[in-house]
């Protein structure tokens, strides 16, 4: 994939740049390849999703494999310091994965559960903030991906950030991880850990140029 990316670009640096994190040993299968971008609508998240998307579509020209990208928002877990009041509440929140089309409509059947029946309107406000922030994100990461007009999946999780996009991965069962960083040394690639079930790639410098 990245030499594809390499003679495009005209460069022959861009593994050195991007690989964050190695390709484990695991058992490879042709038939399909699975994408994850860990997507915060920040502007070098959209270069980790522009990439995966280019990535993905070369790869479906150049094989028969069946191809998909997959946009992963995680609501960190200390917005518990920005909501106290509310966290022993939220943490009942399950995690989210579905479409985006259904998203607003689960976020909507999760706060009407019993366990959370005793929120006041006042603390149920502040817990829907960022639920909303995140169906906003997710809803962006679904229009730039009408163009791909490929095979699209999102995610929302809550939680610890590296715990979530592990389990997104293993549960995927994805072949690389798309982070919008450049640097081994970004703090989350520490928390990813250095025994991560798959490659990891970051953007490369030269996108600036």
């Amino acid at each position: 994939m990245l030499v594809r990316l390499q003679s495009t670009l005209g460069r022959n640096d861009l593994t050195e740049q991007m690989v964050l994190l190695p390709e484990p040993n695991k058992p490879q299968t042709a038939e399909s390849v699975n994408l994850i971008v860990a997507y915060d609508a920040s502007p070098k998240s959209h270069a980790a999703l522009d990439i995966a998307f280019w990535i993905a579509h070369q790869t479906r020209l150049a094989t028969n494999a069946q191809v998909t990208v997959q946009a992963v928002y995680v609501v960190e877990e200390n917005y518990n310091n920005q909501y106290p009041d509310i966290y022993h509440s939220a943490k009942y929140l399950p995690t989210l994965e579905c479409p985006v089309s259904n998203l607003s409509k689960s976020v909507t059947s999760v706060l009407t559960q019993p366990k959370l029946s005793a929120i006041t309107p006042q603390l149920q406000d502040k817990l829907l903030a960022p639920l909303q922030e995140a169906d906003r994100i997710i809803w962006q990461a679904r229009s730039l991906a009408e163009e791909w007009q490929g095979s699209f999946k999102s995610h929302l999780r809550f939680g610890d950030v590296g715990t979530e996009l592990r389990k997104v991965v293993e549960l995927e069962a994805a072949d690389i991880l798309f982070l919008g960083c450049r640097s081994v040394n970004h703090p989350i690639i520490k928390t990813l850990g250095a025994d991560f079930p798959s490659a990891v790639l970051g953007i490369p410098n030269c996108i600036d140029d």
